[in-house]
């Protein structure tokens, strides 16, 4: 049961309500709007709520158990509030949410009535339609550990305590050039050269231009004479332009090998990489020869 106010309590009694919907919204880098269906702008707890915002909720579902509860919040793209080009960053990826219930004529009668995160974000032209999904989200994250060959750290992590802050794991670098804003290449590094595949699976952060801040995942890269060609798995989100600057953290592709020749670190390894395969656990002893009678795979 949701415990309201005696002020808002008394405002949903009377016989005509002066209710609007409001929508707070906190990204991950701290920036915080505010949304109401109101055709004024609504003030409380120090944030303007932007009216005629075109912002509209679906209805929101509720029940008993440990099920993810979900609405949609759909809208247009404007440009001093939510644009495209911020939604393609990934800026409002998991922000976080907050809808409430306020009396327009006193907003400090207000109830909050759920909080969440953003989840899925569809666009289409000028309009976009962002899932918000319930605090029970968060335990469907997953937990523990998994008995796999691979490593389940991530690279630099506590766990498996690789420095990512030195070359030749991470590198500067600036943009000579770009294709598409996906291809590009990368020129005066601070080490190198570099083996063909040495950033694949890692990471690029564009320190300056207008994707400053951004990052993207590395498909595959490739050694040239001045320099790597860098090719992302998206194009960036704005524009790329030469002398933007980025920095390229290497990739791992979390196997035993990788983690021992490419990082000198097994000793973290959090991979099981002597684990038997399917065809060894479904497989018989053969003969007096010992094989697969149970024993140790690795000694």
């Amino acid at each position: 049961m949701k415990t309201v106010s005696d002020a808002f309590r008394a405002a949903i009694a009377g016989p005509v309500t002066t209710l609007a919907w409001c929508w707070r919204l906190e990204r991950a880098d701290g920036l915080v709007l505010g949304f109401t269906d109101h055709d004024r702008t609504i003030c409380f707890g120090g944030l303007d709520y932007l009216a005629d915002s075109g912002l509209a909720g679906s209805e929101i579902p509720a029940g008993l158990g440990l099920a993810v509860a979900t609405q949609d919040v759909a809208g247009a793209l404007a440009a001093d509030a939510i644009t495209e080009d911020d939604i393609a960053a990934g800026l409002y990826d998991g922000a976080k949410v907050e809808i409430w219930r306020v009396d327009w004529r006193d907003p400090d009668r207000r109830a909050l009535i759920r909080a969440g995160t953003i989840g899925e974000i569809r666009r289409a032209g000028i309009a976009f339609t962002a899932e918000l999904r319930g605090l029970v989200q968060a335990l469907d994250a997953p937990a523990g550990r998994s008995y796999q060959r691979r490593c389940d750290a991530a690279l630099g992590d506590q766990r498996c305590r690789v420095d990512v802050g030195v070359p030749p794991v991470r590198v500067g670098g600036v943009v000579a050039d770009a294709a598409e804003d996906r291809i590009l290449r990368i020129a005066d590094l601070d080490a190198g050269p570099f083996a063909d595949g040495w950033f694949r699976h890692g990471r690029l952060v564009w320190t300056s231009g207008a994707n400053a801040g951004l990052a993207g995942g590395i498909r595959a890269d490739r050694r040239r004479p001045d320099g790597i060609e860098v090719e992302l798995w998206l194009r960036a989100a704005r524009p790329v332009a030469t002398g933007d600057g980025v920095t390229l953290t290497a990739g791992c592709d979390k196997t035993f090998a990788t983690c021992q020749a490419k990082f000198a670190n097994t000793a973290n390894f959090r991979g099981f990489p002597h684990m038997p395969g399917n065809d060894r656990a479904f497989s018989y002893v053969v003969g007096q020869s010992g094989e697969n009678d149970g024993g140790s795979f690795f000694n």
